[in-house]
């Protein structure tokens, strides 16, 4: 099948809501049997699963029509909850609402992320693309390598995406008015010669600046009192105030970044603000502060309202970042109205979360998302990874080049095609110690398809930490710039030798 055929195929698919299955537990001729049980728990009917052994399995196997998912987005959605889940030896292992697909000689497992421990009863969705030419298709239920119990109150399949609702713009909105944003992240910390240098000598003309709370992990847990987390933001707007009037001397339009969430985050990275009301109504009362603060401001041209969302199964009678977000949107747009939000999609802002995506009930939204696929590759050698990945080349089992790249894209290529909505790159990087050459031919071909489909990017990172610098060299051990600039930062500096100043610069003497 061409390419353009099975991306057609894909947009038809994404509406397609053809219930593939659906149990409520309710009929015991048609419910599963041993190991699981029918129970009534909490006045619902319920398959009930406990588990005691570690090594075994408790799950049950519900076949599915594989010709009938083969190639298309399938939606899974789950109510359940948990008592007493140990904590698996490995992220796949645990509860399970897992799809067990088969081609010719490869078997997939996708399936949704679940915590260990104990929650009452939650909402699971989980949008899964499956592959072309499977034979066969299995659902699986239960807990795997783990003690405890599950009880499953209803699980469904359906095809397309989590909705049916068609929220085409006319025109796709971008937020500026400039050919394209081609720029890079920056840092919380404020110096105005790295600003100069970003805007004047490289000639960017966009940074999305990040309110980031480090060192990150320990900011994770300090974040959850609110009180300290207002005194950290209140240091860092501090901070971003010296930074905007140098920002609009040296042409840099600005996205502003909420990297900290309120509450910080979990296991797993989900945000606690998913299971805790309270850090929901402060990230609303946040960026009401933001849109006072910077009310009319023409050089923040958007704010990026959380960084990296990842949700988790979602409590009963609690919001998903798509709620949140446009609860969020509407609050800034009451303090400065018409202005552009970027919404990036969970877990981590992955290409994959525009799977389960509607765009938001809002207007003058951009959608964003961040590049470190294959994050084996681009991650080598980062918190004791294994080295020595070369791009293009074989990673984790697969053959990746650029049409691959092309693939791991796909759903947002989709998302834009079938909502003409503007898409936004955030973060993309590869370590600078790939081997031979190989984060720059990564980077030069990330670059190429961000350009193809007309997206604005910003790299990660500009003057951070030196692992992603394309100032520094190869060598691990070398923390000074390289004397003459490296493939990847002449790739960087001929992107940016493109980009056109925003209006409100143009004219001005570099720099004044």
């Amino acid at each position: 099948m061409s390419a353009i055929l099975m991306l057609f195929c894909a947009a038809m698919a994404a509406y397609d809501n053809t219930v593939v299955f659906s149990q409520d537990f309710s009929d015991p001729e048609t419910s599963p049997r041993s190991p699981a049980k029918l129970v009534k728990e909490d006045g619902r009917t319920c398959l009930r699963i406990d588990k005691v052994d570690f090594e075994k399995s408790a799950t049950v196997h519900i076949p599915l029509d594989a010709q009938q998912i083969a190639g298309q987005l399938v939606t899974a959605r789950a109510i359940l909850k948990a008592s007493g889940v140990s904590e698996p030896p490995n992220s796949w292992n645990g509860i399970k609402i897992m799809l067990v697909l088969q081609k010719d000689g490869d078997t997939v497992y996708p399936q949704m992320p679940m915590p260990a421990g104990t929650f009452e009863w939650r909402n699971a969705v989980e949008t899964i693309r499956v592959p072309t030419g499977i034979h066969s298709a299995h659902l699986v239920l239960g807990l795997e390598k783990v003690s405890g119990t599950v009880w499953f109150d209803s699980v469904e399949l359906r095809l397309g995406r989590p909705a049916d609702k068609r929220r085409r713009s006319e025109t796709p909105f971008r937020g500026h008015d400039l050919p394209r944003l081609r720029g890079a992240m920056h840092g919380p910390h404020f110096h105005e010669p790295n600003v100069r240098d970003l805007g004047i000598i490289w000639n960017a003309n966009h940074v999305r600046w990040q309110l980031n709370w480090t060192p990150m992990k320990k900011a994770e847990e300090w974040a959850k009192n609110l009180e300290e987390y207002d005194t950290w933001l209140d240091g860092a707007l501090e901070q971003f105030d010296q930074a905007l009037p140098a920002c609009e001397k040296y042409g840099l339009v600005v996205l502003l970044d909420l990297h900290t969430p309120p509450g910080g985050r979990a296991e797993h990275g989900v945000c606690r603000m998913f299971s805790e009301p309270k850090y929901q109504d402060q990230l609303v009362a946040v960026w009401q502060r933001i849109a006072r603060r910077y009310k009319g401001n023409e050089v923040i041209y958007a704010y990026d309202l959380l960084n990296e969302p990842v949700e988790g199964p979602i409590p009963e009678g609690m919001t998903d970042w798509r709620e949140i977000a446009t609860r969020v949107a509407r609050a800034i747009r009451e303090i400065d109205p018409g202005k552009p939000v970027l919404f990036e999609p969970g877990p981590w802002g992955s290409p994959t979360g525009f799977d389960r995506l509607i765009p938001l009930d809002v207007e003058h939204v951009i959608y964003g998302f961040h590049m470190y696929l294959p994050h084996a590759f681009t991650h080598q050698g980062v918190h004791g990874s294994p080295v020595g990945l070369t791009y293009p080349g074989e990673i984790s089992g697969e053959f990746w080049d650029k049409e691959r790249l092309r693939q791991a894209i796909l759903p947002a290529i989709e998302f834009q095609r079938e909502f003409n909505i503007h898409i936004h790159v955030g973060e993309f990087s590869a370590i600078r110690w790939a081997p031979d050459h190989s984060a720059y031919r990564y980077l030069r071909d990330v670059i190429e398809l961000f350009e193809e489909y007309g997206w604005d990017w910003t790299y990660h990172a500009f003057r951070e930490w030196d692992g992603w610098s394309v100032e520094h060299g190869p060598e691990p051990e070398d923390k000074e710039r390289a004397e003459t600039p490296t493939k990847r930062q002449e790739l960087l500096l001929e992107w940016f030798a493109k980009n056109e100043k925003p209006a409100w610069f143009r004219g001005k003497q570099p720099g004044k």
